[in-house]
């Protein structure tokens, strides 16, 4: 039986399918990758093998990652555009426009007339990983993220153009108290959004629309965004059968001018295939040579000079700190003697304050007759939001609580580095007052939450992928731009054989460049001082403190509470500004605390702004919204 075949090798995922000389589909496959686009392809041609044996079958390869397997199988390879558009003409010829969202690219293409063809260039804002990343913040996935949007009641703005705006809307709303519900849709709505602006650019999309790719097939509330967003009628709508396979098809059927070749003979190519790393990516210095110099390392900064003490036992007042972050809450309880008498730093799982409540409520089920809270202090992006809620008694801005932290390590500090989930800061330190502060303004690329974001995607937690980097090999040089830019640097560096451990090094070295060259700003490393401090959780890996002693050539001081030093620095503040009586919120209001969150429109102007009205069991408000 003679057999067409196409591979369209995405960047997040691959889809095979093989068919008859009817155009009749009789097999097919869909299959993340996960980065291992090798493996993944040859168990494709394997399970292909052993379905059709002997038949031979012509076979053309297709997309972002298909130049790999092209070589390795000596198989024909046909650009995306012209793939699909091979099957749009065979299969839906009255289609008018197609919109395709793929997992890094989208392509909007107009057929009437001359055909013309719009793919994005080098933003992968608006896409499928994007959507990935939007619904990490929310701890589900894509799937989970079209199952909120099933029930929104509100869309909110929210930047599109590139994940890390994105994060920053997001964990606003978030920290306003607004549903996962709403901020689904609100994603996909910015998606449809990205597509329509940066793509059509103001050419019309009318007429019959198809809409193609993983994403429009596997998110119905997406293709819902779309639809009502260009106010397309029913019968203007098209929805091919496996639209996710659509640019295989097409290579399939563009295959048929080719020469026929066995199962059998590429699934020898494939198991014959040697190396595909190629010289086009760069290497850096390994962090370390050898074990022996990581543990001395490690001997340097394992330094200590505050307590961890427990609760048990323990009579008089405390001192609470909070830091509400952008991904992370972080909290320590301190005594007369500044030891720690409690701590906890962990993701908010996209709902800060509910942490925070809880806990406190562990913070109270520790504490003895005796014991009690004097003063209570909070920091970060969610200080008004939890502040207003729980009573805590003052707020602070970052900067001073994370000088206050740094100066109680080390007196003379002459510069603070804090990297966090998505922000950065940089603070020149003279006679212990702030000179000047440096923060990273629209973009937060190179910030602790891409790391985490690449590590969830391939499988593994932040810790174990940054552990991976420090004895790594051949450390890939990934630059230090944007996210976007870095995630395709990864792409290629993975398309070409790189091991984990050699892109986490890489990574590590993204981040640290990035904050000298695009936050810090400094030439000469000497600009630094002799006294620095870092901190932030992302220094928690040891692979970006040894980056950064590598690139400055200085050795630096990071607090065993690194990623605790705003919490740390609220508490020591909320000490100094002790007075009678807390007004924190005590153990019995937190048995019966909740909230509830209302929309409401504001006519006190002509703004006549949509607001999120927060009201609290205490009988407290919190508005946002207002403009």
């Amino acid at each position: 039986m003679r057999l067409h075949t196409g591979l369209d090798i995405g960047s997040t995922t691959c889809k095979v399918v093989v068919m008859d000389n009817d155009n009749n589909v009789i097999y097919s496959e869909y299959t993340r990758h996960f980065s291992d686009v090798r493996k993944t392809v040859f168990e494709i041609i394997e399970r292909c093998y052993k379905k059709f044996k002997y038949d031979s079958t012509t076979i053309a390869i297709t997309g972002s990652g298909g130049l790999m397997a092209h070589k390795l199988l000596g198989a024909e390879f046909v650009q995306e555009v012209v793939a699909s558009t091979k099957a749009i003409s065979k299969i839906i010829p009255q289609t008018d426009v197609t919109i395709e969202l793929g997992g890094e690219d989208s392509k909007i293409i107009y057929l009437k007339g001359s055909i013309e063809q719009r793919m994005n260039s080098i933003c992968a804002g608006g896409t499928g990983a994007f959507i990935d990343q939007m619904a990490a913040l929310l701890e589900t996935d894509a799937a989970g993220l079209n199952e909120y949007a099933k029930n929104h009641t509100k869309i909110y703005p929210i930047a599109s153009r590139c994940g890390v705006f994105a994060k920053t809307d997001i964990q606003a709303l978030i920290n306003q108290g607004a549903t996962k519900e709403d901020i689904a849709v609100s994603v996909f709505q910015s998606v449809v959004n990205q597509t329509i602006s940066n793509l059509a650019c103001g050419r019309p999309i009318r007429g019959k629309v198809a809409f193609l790719g993983g994403p429009l097939y596997f998110l119905p509330e997406l293709r819902n965004r779309f639809i009502e967003t260009l106010k397309l009628a029913e019968d203007e709508v098209i929805v091919p059968e496996s639209p996710q396979l659509f640019v295989a098809l097409g290579a399939a059927i563009h295959s048929k001018e080719y020469k026929a070749v066995s199962f059998l003979e590429l699934h020898d190519r494939m198991s014959q295939g040697g190396s595909t790393q190629s010289d086009s990516t760069g290497f850096l210095e390994p962090l370390f040579k050898n074990q022996e110099e990581l543990d001395e390392f490690r001997k340097i900064h394992l330094t200590s000079q505050v307590k961890n003490m427990s609760l048990e036992g323990y009579k008089g007042p405390l001192y609470l700190g909070i830091d509400a972050g952008s991904t992370t809450s972080k909290v320590i309880l301190l005594d007369e003697d500044n030891n720690i008498r409690y701590s906890f730093y962990d993701n908010n799982k996209g709902k800060p304050l509910d942490v925070v409540v809880e806990q406190l409520k562990i913070i109270y089920s520790k504490m003895e007759a005796g014991a009690y809270i004097a003063s209570s202090g909070i920091t970060g992006y969610g200080e008004d939001f939890i502040k207003t809620a729980l009573g805590i008694d003052y707020g602070e801005v970052e900067t001073i609580a994370h000088l206050k932290a740094a100066t109680f390590y080390n007196p003379n500090v002459d510069f603070i580095v804090d990297i966090g989930g998505q922000d950065m800061k940089a603070m020149k330190v003279e006679d212990g007052v702030i000179s000047s502060i440096l923060l990273n303004e629209a973009c937060s690329s190179g910030c602790g939450s891409f790391l985490e974001t690449f590590a969830h995607s391939i499988g593994m937690e932040v810790g174990e992928f940054t552990e991976k980097a420090l004895l790594a090999k051949n450390p890939v040089d990934l630059g230090s731009r944007c996210t976007v830019f870095m995630n395709s640097m990864v792409k290629q560096a993975q398309k070409e054989g790189a091991e984990v451990g050699d892109i986490a090094a890489g990574l590590a070295y993204s981040i640290v460049k990035n904050a000298i060259q695009k936050v810090i700003k400094i030439r000469d490393p000497e600009q630094l001082g002799e006294n620095i401090v870092v901190q932030g959780g992302t220094f928690y890996g040891d692979a970006i403190l040894r980056t950064f002693e590598l690139i400055t050539g200085k050795t630096v001081k990071r607090p065993r509470i690194a990623g605790l030093m705003g919490a740390f620095g609220m508490a020591l503040i909320a000490r100094e500004k002790a007075i009678e009586k807390s007004t924190l919120a005590d153990a019995s209001s937190l048995d019966d605390f909740s909230y509830k969150v209302k929309s409401a429109t504001c006519h006190q102007c002509t703004n006549y702004c949509s607001l999120n009205v927060n009201i609290f069991s205490t009988g407290q408000r919190y508005i946002t919204g207002n403009r």
